[in-house]
């Protein structure tokens, strides 16, 4: 289930006052978490140090793609609460997008956490390993493993829905723009295959950076603190694959307030996972903090310098 179904089903029996406040919450939120994430892409984009590191280019890959994924399901709620409907090609678009950039999270998630294992427990062979053209390609696999997952839907609709349905309007989440029965169990089959692949990475490389942090070095352990963050995130982010069942079961538990339940369960599930990315990298991170704690001191600098000084 994409963000959209949670983001859109959201609009339903709200008043409009409730409905500005949550508007307004979802939107300075954004604004504050790509404002975040906007600083640590400058960060990175003005030193050189971190084009050559697979751990960066991994991370700004995954900063890069929140922000897309954030910036697409902000408009989609919004869309839920003023257009309400939208021509279905329009909405086709939007959400095969963050859809791919939806999955597209817990994928690299897993790709770090691999990354973190190398250079822990194969260090003589991570340089030989983890390339920047191995990186680069698996970045670009992480896209195509994604676009494989959700483009088998449009062609699927494309196949079973008449032309003119292209051309209407509907209420935009992924139910109503891909509505084949067939593509909700390749959801399901696939979303559980994700889930098997990327929790069993997890865990391996988990376990395995335990032991070797039990007789190791601090960079060990705090590879595992690592990791453990990254297991949180991908919790949240995961959620999504479930998304289906659990909105079932908040529909039957709390029929009057269920509103208000998704509401929550979109905050936490959609806006906070990518607040944690720079907090794991823009500042658990050493060489990171340092550089972005000067940018900001710039910023801060420059700001500064453009009040007006009293005259002596």
């Amino acid at each position: 289930m994409s963000s959209a179904n949670v983001t859109l089903a959201v609009r339903y029996q709200d008043s409009f006052s409730k409905a500005v406040i949550k508007n307004v919450v979802v939107v300075l939120l954004g604004i504050f978490i790509n404002y975040i994430n906007g600083g640590i892409i400058h960060t990175f984009s003005k030193h050189q140090i971190f084009y050559t590191n697979p751990r960066y280019i991994l991370f700004i890959h995954l900063v890069v793609n929140d922000m897309i994924q954030l910036v697409l399901s902000i408009i989609l709620f919004i869309i839920s609460y003023t257009i309400y409907k939208i021509n279905v090609s329009i909405c086709c678009v939007l959400i095969l997008f963050t859809l791919v950039t939806t999955e597209n999270t817990p994928l690299n998630l897993a790709c770090m956490v691999v990354e973190c294992y190398i250079a822990i427990c194969i260090p003589l062979r991570h340089s030989q390993i983890c390339t920047i053209r191995r990186t680069l390609m698996l970045v670009g696999f992480i896209w195509a493993t994604s676009m494989l997952s959700v483009l088998p839907d449009v062609f699927i609709t494309l196949a079973t829905e008449p032309l003119d349905f292209f051309s209407s309007k509907v209420f935009c989440i992924r139910n109503t723009v891909f509505p084949n029965p067939v593509i909700i169990q390749k959801r399901d089959f696939t979303y559980l295959v994700f889930l098997i692949i990327v929790w069993f990475t997890i865990f391996y490389c988990y376990f395995k950076i335990l032991f070797t942090a039990k007789t190791a070095s601090r960079d060990a352990k705090k590879a595992r603190n690592t990791i453990t963050l990254h297991g949180f995130q991908l919790v949240l982010c995961m959620t999504t694959y479930a998304a289906p069942q659990l909105l079932n079961v908040v529909q039957r538990l709390f029929p009057r307030n269920q509103t208000d339940f998704l509401f929550a369960y979109y905050i936490i599930v959609q806006m906070l996972p990518r607040s944690i990315s720079p907090i794991i990298y823009g500042v658990r991170d050493n060489t990171f903090r340092n550089y972005l704690r000067c940018y900001l001191m710039c910023r801060i600098t420059a700001v500064w310098e453009t009040f007006p000084r009293p005259l002596n």
